[in-house]
């Protein structure tokens, strides 16, 4: 498919600048300078950002809707890997590593704006403000361990286990011991992202719900009746 690539007025390229952390904590003046370098592209809903084996040089920054990650495995196997909201970014390799190739596959999720910044300028910047690189380090190993994280559970925890962990993981903080989080992805994409199936996840959720340990409620909302209980359940 053809990405609709189009050049939209600076305030756009500002407003995507502004909400992505390892800009956003630069000055006002700063930011403005990174966007004039930006270029805007718009993907509708199951078109591919990127594809695994294709050499790159870009950051893409999602500016609004939603993008996923994800991996095939030698068999064909879809694996997610996260789900891009609106100030994620991913291609930050390619910034570092000149003639790199994905490794993964990019799709958006539904109609989605991306903010992109080529390797020779965003360079330019990382020199002359050296605490993007700094975010852009943090940010990737956050990501490493989320991902050994990942790995880990799928092959030792069983799948009741790995649920009420991200569950758990979705909690927000201050949010006492009863509360409602909205799943991050569809079942569809959490089956992927826990290594598992969609009629396995429904089961599971199903038992969960039957236990009394959670409610299950419309729009990706689930009520989690006592998290202390459904921790203990791991056990």
């Amino acid at each position: 498919m053809e990405k609709n690539q189009c050049c939209h007025h600076q305030y756009g390229h500002a407003e995507c600048i502004r909400i992505v952390p390892i800009f956003n904590h630069l000055e006002d003046s700063q930011m403005d300078l990174i966007a004039e370098s930006a270029k805007t592209l718009h993907l509708k809903k199951v078109e591919m950002l990127f594809r695994a084996d294709e050499e790159d040089d870009t950051l893409y920054i999602i500016n609004s809707g939603k993008a996923r990650i994800y991996r095939l495995s030698d068999s064909g196997k879809e694996q997610l890997v996260r789900i891009l909201n609106p100030g994620d970014f991913t291609g930050e390799v390619a910034i570092f590593q000149p003639g790199s190739i994905h490794d993964n596959y990019a799709e958006a999720l539904q109609n989605t704006s991306i903010c992109l910044i080529k390797r020779e300028d965003l360079q330019e910047y990382l020199v002359e403000y050296p605490q993007i690189s700094l975010k852009i380090l943090s940010e990737v190993t956050m990501r490493l361990k989320d991902s050994e994280k990942q790995t880990t559970q799928v092959a030792i925890e069983n799948v009741e286990t790995r649920i009420i962990s991200f569950l758990a993981e979705n909690v927000e903080k201050g949010s006492g011991n009863s509360p409602t989080i909205i799943l991050p992805m569809s079942k569809k994409d959490l089956a992927s992202y826990l290594g598992t199936t969609p009629e396995t996840i429904s089961r599971k959720f199903t038992t969960l719900e039957e236990l009394g340990l959670i409610k299950q409620l419309p729009k990706k909302k689930i009520k989690i009746m006592d998290l202390d209980q459904l921790l203990l359940h791991t056990e």
